[in-house]
């Protein structure tokens, strides 16, 4: 698992430099996309000073969660789509959701969160390149369903997150830049923008990206 440590280093070091090349002021978070991942590389990821950890599906996230339990420190991210029937193992194990399009997913998280664990905070996914296969909502609907939000007691909105279709990323990324200062127009908090991943995160840096996430570049191609 030593290699896992050292892609790591190399991704901060990429991501250090990137930062300093383009003048970002904004901390950017990494996110590790440990999904389909066995547990010992997400260990061997802590190891190597890793926090911040991204799932796709509720019930691997539940059960790393759960085996991790004595890492109090680690940030769990939901990223993949959310079905109503999953959403409890969501609210009770992540620290995140990037992956809101439907005020029922928000709903059930809000009921279902345990008040102990505080506020869980959400992104909305937008769908930016009005993909049919992909989730997400109209960028037209994002304040309404902001607006929704706001009003949930336990969910805290954060921002925005996007996945663009192949070929399209530096257009969605400007659109996104465009969405979020809209956003925080209306909720200053709401300034965290989760887009980029392994192939193109230099060029959401540009576009003001806060979070990027990256699986391949850390624990390799998945099998």
């Amino acid at each position: 698992m030593n290699n896992i440590a050292e892609q790591l280093s190399l991704a901060y070091q990429n991501l250090n430099e990137k930062c300093q090349a383009q003048a970002v002021s904004k901390p950017v978070q990494l996110i590790a996309v440990s999904k389909t991942k066995p547990l010992q590389a997400v260990i061997a990821a802590y190891q190597a000073g890793q926090r911040q950890f991204g799932e796709n599906y509720p019930q691997e996230l539940a059960d790393k969660a759960a085996q991790l339990a004595a890492y109090a420190d680690i940030s769990w991210h939901f990223i993949g789509p959310l079905q109503s029937n999953k959403t409890k193992l969501v609210a009770e194990h992540a620290d995140w959701v990037h992956s809101i399009d439907r005020l029922k997913i928000a709903q059930r998280l809000n009921e279902q969160r345990p008040a102990a664990k505080g506020k869980l905070k959400v992104l909305l996914q937008i769908n930016i390149s009005a993909e049919q296969s992909k989730a997400g909502i109209a960028a037209s609907d994002m304040l309404s369903l902001a607006a929704s939000i706001s009003t949930l007691p336990q969910l805290e909105l954060k921002g925005l997150m996007a996945i663009p279709a192949p070929g399209h990323s530096e257009s969605a990324f400007a659109a996104m830049q465009q969405l979020s200062i809209q956003l925080q127009q209306h909720y200053p908090q709401a300034s965290e923008l989760s887009m980029g991943m392994s192939d193109d995160w230099p060029l959401a840096l540009i576009y003001g990206a806060t979070m990027i996430r990256l699986g391949t570049a850390i624990f390799g191609a998945r099998s």
